[in-house]
Order: C-alpha cells, then structure tokens, then sequence
C-alpha cells in the first residue's frame, strides 16, 4: 500500500549516494559525490539511489527501518520507481518532491522441513512451480476457502506500487495508489481456466497451501527472498512498517500508475 504527503520546504543538505554495480550507476555516483559530497546513510536527509527499479527494491529493504526517504535515478534498463537523471538542482528537486509512503507485505511461509521464514515484499509475494509439472494451490482468503485447487505455474499477490511489475506481467489489474486494495493474480492458470484473479481489501489476509508439495515443488518469493519446496505461504500487509519514496512533482508515482494504465 501506498499514501502520499506534502514535500519538505528546503533542500536537504546531506545526501546519501548508492549504486547498482552498472557502470554508468558506479559513474554517476562519483559524478554526484564530488558535486554535492556522500553523506553517511545514518546522517543524511535523503538516500539518492542510482539504477534500475531492481536495485531500488534493494535499497528499500536495505534501508528499512532508518526513516530516510529514497530518491531514485535511472541508471538501469527498468526504471518505473526511479526519477530522470539529471544532475543539476538536485537538491532543489529533492526538497519539491512528492512523498510516496509504502507498506509491504510480510510473508510467511513453512517449508517441506517445517522451517518458518518471514520476509517482507514491497511489490509482491509470488508462489512459483519448481519443476516442468503445475503447480496445485488451494487460496484462502481471511479464513475463508476461496479456491480448493487451482493448477497452475502459480500465483502472486502485489501491492499498489508493485502492481505494474509481475502482476502485470501475468496479466493482472494495475491499482491506484491510494485505492486500499491487494491484487490476487493467477500465473497461468490451467484450472479453473476462466478465473483471473481478484481485488481484496487491503487488510486481507492471503494463504496459499501448496498441493502434493513432494511431486509438485513450489517456491515462495518475496521481492528478492526466496523459500524453496513452500507449503504453507501466508500474506497480509504489515502497517506498522513504512518507506517514504520520493518522486519528482511533475512524474509522481501515482501520475505513473494512472498513465501505464493508458499504455496500448
């Protein structure tokens, strides 16, 4: 989930430089860091982050928990999250930025030797078929048996922010920001044929029990954390946790979401 909030008034004077390994980010970074110093991530007022959306997603988990916004650029192929690079007036641009507040997903989930794993997700948690044979799900949602088998490649749910990646992808429904709901997407679905997924409320809660697990394997995989031979996978966003994003007024996430919805 996302919300949004007024930018500060001033430009932040300490700045934090992060890069992916690409050599434009590593160069781009130095770039920046002699223009307008590399603060310590601890000490500074934002976090600009250079590359592609991937890395963005390691720099918010990386960061999680410090209460500094994250400004990204676009030095990667993918840059849906990220802002124009431009060096000139970034400061001035950071302080007029529009604040992006998500929430992620916490992923729970019991593998085939009774582990437990928890991890968070801030585009989605997918359920993924290990080996050539489909994968066979039961879906319940707060309790409730929605689906008792569903063969399959597998399944996803995504947040509002994450909706234009995976869950496009596999054909699912691209959410506004503000709009307090989950997306539940099928990934090639097998049976039942014509089902296509579904909205839940935001504070749903998603279980996924794996189906004859020992002959059809299924990974569970929460951003880039990956459980391998799931059985038990349960979802619900975590709202106690949040990471401001910032994007530049004119590009805001939620302008982003609306257009792609125009893409042909």
């Amino acid at each position: 989930m996302s919300e949004r909030s007024t930018p500060s008034s001033s430009p932040p004077a300490n700045l934090a430089f992060v890069a992916s390994e690409r050599p434009e980010a590593m160069e781009a970074r130095a770039s920046l860091a002699r223009r307008y110093g590399d603060a310590d991530p601890a000490d500074a007022q934002a976090i600009v982050a250079l590359g592609g959306d991937g890395f963005m997603l390691e720099t918010i988990h990386r960061f999680l928990g410090m209460g500094v916004p994250i400004y990204g650029m676009n030095r990667g192929s993918v840059g849906f999250l990220m802002n124009e690079y431009v060096e000139e007036g970034l400061p001035e641009r950071i302080a007029c930025a529009e604040q992006a507040q998500i929430h992620p997903l916490r992923m729970t989930a019991v593998d085939a030797s009774g582990q437990r794993h928890e991890a968070l997700a801030f585009n989605e948690v997918s359920l993924l078929r290990q080996t050539r044979q489909t994968a066979k799900l039961r879906i319940t949602v707060d309790g409730r048996v929605r689906l008792s088998e569903m063969q399959c490649d597998g399944a996803l749910v995504a947040t509002p922010a994450g909706s234009t990646a995976y869950n496009l992808s596999a054909h699912g429904p691209i959410i506004p920001l503000d709009a307090r709901v989950l997306a539940l997407t099928p990934i090639s679905a097998f049976r039942p044929r014509r089902w296509r997924g579904a909205l839940l409320n935001h504070k749903a809660q998603v279980r996924f029990e794996v189906l004859e697990g020992d002959k059809r394997p299924v990974s569970a995989v929460a951003d880039n954390f990956e459980v391998r031979d799931a059985l038990d996978v349960v979802i619900a966003e975590d709202r106690e946790i949040v990471m401001t994003m910032l994007f530049d007024a004119t590009r805001s996430l939620e302008e982003r979401v609306t257009a792609e919805q125009f893409q042909a």
